[in-house]
């Protein structure tokens, strides 16, 4: 007895669940410029890698003999896939069908199946966003409406602490999917497709009489660029899917494995002569940090994360000698490199992301201190700063800072990591610190000194010169045993000391203890 009759309608309902929400909205899907979420899994999958759980599930209608007339796949597709050669958990939602939107009815009667997700595989996970939100068509169908439960975040933050996250928005990511872009340890929105926002424009018009398209409303001019909501834009989604890629190449699967080793071609002990002549002697003078960057760093493996927002700090992922790390440094082209609250948020994300996940951290430092102003004081400066100081106390990935020009402040003073745990820092020749500037502290501190002078101006510049004098930073070495260094020697001692800090972070392995992670 042959069961072939069943295997062939096996692969019936495969096919039926493979043709989405069927030709017309295939080609809705299209027409709006968007793929399907199974032409962007395949986008992001190795080549016949994905694995899809639950390929039957949906809703049929069946005839008197019980024969399948029609069906209708749920709105979402998830398994296990391989990126790069490693496995990963995806999940996305499928706009062929109602618009992404979920139903309280879609997952049927739940008794158990053996569908592991990125939690119990201890896998990264990747969300493929596209999605309406709710309906009030549901209500119809149910003949009944239903309390809003946000349960399922629960499990969702429970992985921030154990796997990678990322998420990318490729259309809307409404109602319940908002939170999830934020809820991520990397995000990426497509332009002109992708959008965040909680109740999208019929919405907004309800509530406020306001008339808006969705693109001003949450797109990635809004999110990347002012809310921070969103960390990275992309042109398209297939350049959105790369991001992903690229991002999950610095990360473990999970937090209980060692940080994946890159390409050790460039030489550790490479010396950039730029970096010789790059800070200028007048302090006041900008110069491009990119240079520092290109320098120190492996060749083309910087990552940065948020560019468009908190754009006086430059944040992001690299590899030194092969080996991942967290980098932080300041953009003497926007406002002087000074932090303002913008920045010291996605500084703050970036602790936590190598504080999970046990990556070094590597800052190279020039620091005025905090962006000073009515404005800096209404967005809340003190306290963003305040979570910048609770992120890095907490922190225990070791730590190596390289005092390039300036480290001033407060501000100055939360680029390095104290406590028992690994920490190096160097001083380039070019080098000046104190608890404020020169310039503007003689000011504060002798002003009846200066205005009792003859010529106030003049006192005023005789008592800098003084200060100034005292500033070299050879009278901090001389004082403290801080090393100071030929910038060109930089990269030989970042990869020196994350070749050494490998034998730490193997002692760390595990969830962290305290705070690790949060939006």
């Amino acid at each position: 007895m042959s069961w072939q009759q069943e295997i062939d309608e096996l692969a019936r309902r495969h096919a039926l669940k493979e043709q989405m929400g069927g030709d017309y909205g295939v080609g809705r899907q299209h027409s709006q410029g968007k793929l399907t979420v199974r032409e962007r899994i395949a986008l992001l999958a190795d080549p016949g890698s994905f694995d899809e759980l639950g390929k039957l599930q949906g809703r049929g209608t069946y005839d008197e003999r019980g024969e399948l007339v029609s069906f209708t796949p749920v709105s979402s597709v998830r398994g296990l896939a391989k990126v790069n050669g490693r496995r990963v958990f995806v999940r996305g939602q499928d706009f062929t069908v109602r618009g992404g939107s979920a139903r309280t009815d879609d997952g049927g009667v739940d008794i158990g199946h053996g569908h592991p997700g990125p939690a119990e595989l201890q896998l990264p996970l990747v969300n493929l966003i596209d999605g309406a939100g709710g309906s009030v068509t549901e209500f119809s169908d149910l003949g009944r409406t239903y309390i809003p439960d946000g349960g399922q975040f629960e499990d969702y933050c429970k992985i921030l602490s154990v796997s990678p996250v990322v998420s990318a928005v490729l259309g809307p990511a409404a109602g319940g999917l908002a939170p999830i872009p934020p809820l991520s340890h990397f995000s990426v929105i497509a332009k002109g497709t992708g959008q965040v926002f909680p109740g999208g424009p019929p919405v907004v018009k309800a509530a406020l009489g306001l008339e808006i398209d969705k693109e001003d409303l949450g797109g990635h001019a809004i999110h990347t660029r002012i809310s921070g909501v969103v960390d990275n834009v992309a042109e398209d989604e297939p350049a959105a899917i790369e991001q992903v890629k690229q991002f999950l190449s610095y990360l473990p699967d999970n937090v209980w494995e060692m940080p994946p080793r890159g390409d050790t071609s460039d030489d550790p002990n490479r010396r950039d002569e730029r970096l010789l002549s790059l800070i200028p002697r007048n302090k006041r003078r900008p110069y491009d940090v990119r240079v520092i960057l290109e320098g120190v760093l492996d060749e083309d493996s910087f990552f940065e994360i948020a560019p468009d927002y908190g754009t006086s700090r430059i944040v992001g992922l690299g590899r030194a000698h092969g080996y991942p790390v967290g980098v932080m440094t300041n953009n003497p082209y926007q406002r002087g490199g000074s932090m303002d609250v913008a920045a010291a948020e996605k500084s703050t994300r970036l602790v936590q992301l190598c504080d999970t996940f046990h990556i070094p951290m590597v800052v190279l430092m020039d620091d005025p201190g905090f962006l000073v102003g009515p404005m800096s004081e209404e967005q809340g400066i003190e306290r963003a700063g305040s979570r910048l100081v609770h992120a890095i106390i907490h922190s225990k990935m070791p730590w190596i800072s390289f005092i390039c020009r300036q480290s001033f402040g407060l501000a100055g003073s939360l680029q390095y990591r104290p406590g028992p745990h690994l920490y190096r820092r160097f001083a380039w020749v070019s080098g000046h610190w104190g608890s404020m500037h020169i310039e503007g502290g003689t000011s504060a501190a002798f002003r009846r000194v200066i205005e009792a002078a003859d010529d106030p101006e003049a006192k005023r510049l005789e008592l800098e010169e003084t200060f100034q004098r005292i500033s070299s930073p050879f009278r901090t070495a001389e004082a403290s045993g801080l090393d100071l260094i030929d910038p060109r020697e930089t990269r030989a001692r970042l990869c020196d000391f994350v070749e050494l800090a490998q034998g730490v972070i193997k002692t760390q392995l595990g969830p962290g203890s305290g705070p690790t992670w949060r939006p």
